[in-house]
C-alpha cells in the first residue's frame, strides 16, 4: 500500500477492458415516466413497476409506484412469500388488514407501511379530494399479488403503531 492508496486493491484496473463490464451491467436510472403498468394488479389501484427482473435484473427485490384515486380502495390481497414496505409520497392512506379487514391504521407523507407475508389487506385513499401517491418495495423481483374474495366486517379496530421508541402507540 502507499500514501496514495491507504487501502488494498488485489487487482486495480489489470485490463482496462474490464472497467466498462460495469456501463451495461451497473447502476440503472429508470426514469418516473417510464415505468411498466405491466405488472400484478389489484382492483383499485394502479401499480407501475420501476425495478424488477425484467426492467433492470433485479434478483431480490421489485419496486415501483402505486396510485389510489381520490375516495378509493382495493380489493383485498396478499402478495403471498413477499414483505412489502409502502412509502407515502402523496395523500392519506388507511390500510386494513386481518382475516377479514378487521384492523385499521393510518398512514401520511413520509410514513411507511409495512406489509408482512401473507396477510391479507387493502389500502384505502382516506381522502375524498386528493390522489394517493406511493412507492412500493417487495423482498422478491416478482410480482405476486393474490386477489381475495373477503366480506369485511362494518367496523374495524383501530390500531396503533407500536414499536421501541413508541411502545404505547401512535397514529
Amino acid at each position: 500500500m502507499d500514501a496514495d492508496h491507504p487501502h488494498p486493491h488485489p487487482h486495480p484496473h489489470p485490463h482496462p477492458h474490464e472497467d466498462a463490464k460495469w456501463k451495461h451491467d451497473g447502476v440503472r436510472v429508470v426514469p418516473g415516466d417510464q415505468l411498466d403498468a405491466n405488472t400484478a394488479q389489484t382492483p383499485g389501484m394502479d401499480r407501475r413497476a420501476a425495478i424488477n427482473f425484467a426492467r433492470v435484473g433485479a434478483q431480490k427485490l421489485w419496486a415501483g409506484t402505486v396510485t389510489i384515486h381520490a375516495d378509493a380502495k382495493t380489493g383485498a390481497h396478499h402478495h403471498g412469500h413477499l414483505e412489502s414496505v409502502i412509502y407515502v409520497v402523496r395523500g392519506r392512506a388507511r390500510m386494513r388488514w386481518g382475516e377479514r379487514l378487521e384492523f385499521t391504521a393510518e398512514a401520511g407523507p413520509g410514513d411507511f407501511i409495512y406489509v408482512p407475508p401473507y396477510v391479507p389487506h387493502q389500502e384505502i385513499n382516506a381522502s375524498p379530494t386528493e390522489v394517493l401517491e406511493c412507492v412500493l418495495c417487495r423482498s422478491d423481483g416478482e410480482a405476486v399479488a393474490i386477489n381475495l374474495d373477503i366480506e369485511p366486517i362494518e367496523k374495524p379496530e383501530q390500531v396503533l403503531w407500536v414499536d421501541p421508541t413508541h411502545p404505547h402507540g401512535g397514529v
